[in-house]
């Protein structure tokens, strides 16, 4: 995928997006200014989608470009000389017994590389035909690795992430998360530890997203976690193997098998958790619990999502686990502010 494809992907899913919230809501959301909006409309409505294409623009011509024969001249001289770099070439080309050519080491160089001739082995392979390699061939890049469920319930991955202490609250906040990975619902809870997570808590969220996929007519097969005590406890791997689940543990040191839950973190963090931190002055669990409910809601219903297997601005994970599970949020998740007085 181009990059122009990408933008002209973004402006669509804006227009989607305005017809579905109105033209301020999907502006604050694309972070683009209104007028930009009404100026693409109105080509829109005169030439169609295909008016949100960025369109092909010429290479500059800069004022300071070299002209076409000391372009020549350069090149000629490079191959003419393949052993000598940019500096010498131009320190060259400005004798006397040259022509005096005035031209910078630097300018030297890109007009080499404007022609594939940047590097020695290049100009020697030129000069010398095949006998002598451009250089060693580059191993073709290995496929990039992805984590893969056919169906929702294939996959569930769960991960603890520490909120931190609040005011009022005894121990350390965590925060208990689980993400489908065919789907990418994502379930998330809040509780208090005196030091480090609760099997308690693993156990019954475990519990909570089987009872909901088995009621959207999913089976739970798999469910992979680091190497955490709350993950290793005999609590929670009986509490697995009594739902019929295979419990998968991580290798130590290799968070990216786990990196749908690590990834689903982070976002949480970007979008929910900072943003409250940063509007309340002291924040509560039971006010960061119906933050978290509410994003969730937002993500799992609402939000644009562009993972590898998302459809572009129409497809939020709701969709693909279960249609009954769309139900419409009293008031919508604004992820720019929040109405409530925390």
């Amino acid at each position: 995928m181009s990059n122009d494809d990408i933008i002209y992907r973004f402006r669509v899913a804006l227009f989607a997006r305005a017809q579905a919230v109105g033209v301020s809501q999907a502006c604050r959301e694309f972070n683009v200014h209104r007028s930009t909006y009404y100026a693409r409309l109105a080509q829109v409505k005169h030439w169609g989608l295909d008016a949100l294409r960025p369109r092909e623009r010429r290479p500059p011509q800069m004022p300071n470009h070299a002209p076409p024969w000391v372009e020549q001249r350069v090149v000629a001289f490079a191959l003419g000389f393949p052993g000598l770099g940019p500096r010498r070439i131009a320190a060259e080309l400005g004798r006397e017994r040259w022509g005096g050519i005035v031209v910078s080491p630097s300018g030297v160089w890109r007009i080499l590389c404007r022609h594939g001739l940047n590097t020695r082995a290049r100009r020697l392979a030129v000069v010398g035909g095949t006998a002598i390699p451009v250089g060693p061939e580059r191993p073709e890049p290995e496929p990039e690795r992805h984590i893969d469920a056919d169906e929702p319930g294939e996959v569930v991955q769960l991960d603890c992430f520490a909120v931190g202490r609040l005011s009022g609250t005894k121990g350390r906040v965590w925060q208990y998360t689980a993400i489908d990975v065919a789907s990418a619902y994502t379930w998330a809870d809040l509780h208090a530890t005196p030091v480090n997570p609760d099997a308690r808590f693993t156990s019954a969220l475990v519990e909570r997203i089987q009872g909901e996929l088995a009621a959207a007519g999913w089976p739970l097969k798999r469910v992979t976690t680091d190497n955490g005590s709350e993950f290793r406890s005999h609590l929670f791997g009986d509490t697995v193997a009594r739902l019929g689940a295979m419990h998968v543990r991580i290798h130590a040191g290799r968070p990216q098998s786990n990196g749908c839950v690590e990834c689903v973190q982070r976002t949480i963090l970007e979008e929910c958790w900072r943003p409250t931190f940063a509007r309340a002055l002291v924040s509560k669990l039971t006010a960061l619990a119906r933050d978290l409910e509410a994003y969730l809601r937002y993500y799992n219903e609402d939000r644009v999502h562009t993972g590898r297997f998302a459809n572009w601005a129409a497809s939020p994970p709701t969709s693909s686990l279960a249609p009954a599970k769309c139900i419409a949020a009293e008031e919508p998740y604004d992820p720019l502010r929040s109405k409530r007085d925390l």
